[in-house]
């Protein structure tokens, strides 16, 4: 369904309202459940730079399938929030390195750290609706990024509650390949296009 932009961004406001609250109550330690789930269902392929981030508040705490990924012989890459209006940068991460600062609130390896470019990437959300599409916190960031990595897997990551029956969506907002939640994988329907 095409929406008007500002119908479009107020639906998006109010899916944002919803997600935050139904997250807020969750126990972020619930994303240890991800680590079976995606090594088991959909890991990456062998060698694959993946990248994840790092949780901020009630996020769903993926370092525990980040570290499981490293044990698997993965590059790991952490996000580098450029200014805005620009896709992600990628730095490589491994365990005991110290993160800096980053903007809005993130963490992120410092300027020394090795660009990687991710094939695999573990994607942070507010919400997501079994096509396969996701509410961000509104900067487009991985929108712009997945768009400048064709063929890249895009993994949600995500605690279940987070699913809404519909994520308003305009034509530039991305698509997930799938959904790892703490009770399972979701591997969208098929959308129409458009």
């Amino acid at each position: 369904m095409e929406f008007c932009p500002v119908l479009l961004a107020e639906l998006k406001a109010e899916a944002r309202k919803v997600a935050l609250g139904r997250r807020a109550a969750m126990d972020p330690a619930l994303g240890a459940a991800l680590v079976d789930i995606v090594l088991g269902q959909v890991p990456p392929p062998p060698g694959a730079v993946v990248s994840g981030f790092w949780p901020m508040g009630p996020e769903i705490d993926i370092r525990p399938l980040l570290l499981a990924l490293h044990d698997c012989g993965h590059p790991i890459a952490l996000p580098v929030t450029p200014k805005r209006g620009n896709p992600l940068h990628f730095r490589r991460w491994r365990p005991g390195d110290d993160l800096a600062r980053g903007p809005l609130g993130t963490r992120q390896p410092g300027p020394e750290a090795e660009p990687l470019t991710p094939a695999f990437l573990l994607v942070p959300l507010l919400a997501f609706d079994r096509a396969g599409r996701r509410l961000g916190y509104g900067g487009g960031y991985y929108d712009r990024t997945l768009a400048a990595l064709p063929g890249a897997t895009a993994l949600g990551c995500a605690y279940a509650c987070q699913e809404l029956d519909e994520v308003p969506a305009g034509p530039e907002d991305a698509r997930l390949t799938a959904i790892a939640t703490e009770a399972g994988l979701i591997i969208p329907s098929r959308w129409p296009e458009g």
